[in-house]
């Protein structure tokens, strides 16, 4: 059986009217300008290359207990997350900001509660986040230290280390989490079974199709 389709002309003058359209947007955007920008200094791409690793690579020196960490947490983040860290307006519609702390024993329930303590993998996302994201509105003006004082504070605050524990770069990335075995390895490769490490990158491991 055969299927033919034809095209009235006016359809093939819009057709073609879009194409040239198209091609016209194109070499716009592609064209060079001159004056416009200019490359970033070694200075200015340090400043926005923040990202730290699970295994804590590229923190920066500084440390911090639990101790100092309440000090900062006062100043900076009691104010959305609340005295017990529980959250200001958690459990409502329109939360101010999530709960720090509790949650253990929730994320195989109907109603998971992904914290500190109950869900994060790595003691070093924490260390990110703040350094990254917090306080709301005045992102990136806590120091290092404060970053580590604070994140000290909130592990503590989730039973995970002691108050007089102290937080850098060498002692951060050992902390154990409670959700740590809840994820997938670090890496793909420690998953023996090649059938369950799923498909990365386009690459999918052999399956038998049944027949």
């Amino acid at each position: 059986m055969r299927c033919s389709l034809s095209i009235p002309i006016a359809g093939v003058a819009v057709i073609l009217a879009s194409v040239a359209m198209a091609s016209l947007a194109i070499s716009q955007t592609s064209a060079k300008y001159t004056n416009v920008g200019k490359a970033p200094t070694q200075e200015e791409i340090k400043a926005w290359d923040i990202g730290i690793s699970y295994d804590g690579g590229g923190l920066p020196p500084g440390s911090g207990t639990a101790k100092e960490g309440a000090v900062v947490y006062a100043n900076n983040c009691v104010y959305c997350h609340g005295t017990d860290l529980k959250g200001v307006g958690a459990g409502t519609p329109n939360p101010i900001a999530p709960a720090l702390v509790g949650g253990e024993g929730s994320l195989t329930t109907t109603r998971p509660i992904r914290t500190i303590g109950s869900f994060y993998p790595f003691a070093t996302t924490v260390w990110d986040f703040v350094n990254r994201a917090m306080p709301r509105g005045r992102t990136r003006t806590l120091t290092p230290t404060e970053v580590y004082a604070v994140t000290a504070f909130l592990l503590y605050k989730n039973n995970i280390i002691k108050e007089t524990d102290v937080m850098d770069a060498k002692s951060l990335p050992k902390v154990q989490m409670p959700n740590r075995n809840g994820f997938l390895p670090a890496r793909i490769e420690d998953i023996a079974d090649r059938k369950k490490r799923g498909c990365t990158r386009g690459q999918c491991p052999e399956t038998t199709i049944p027949q």
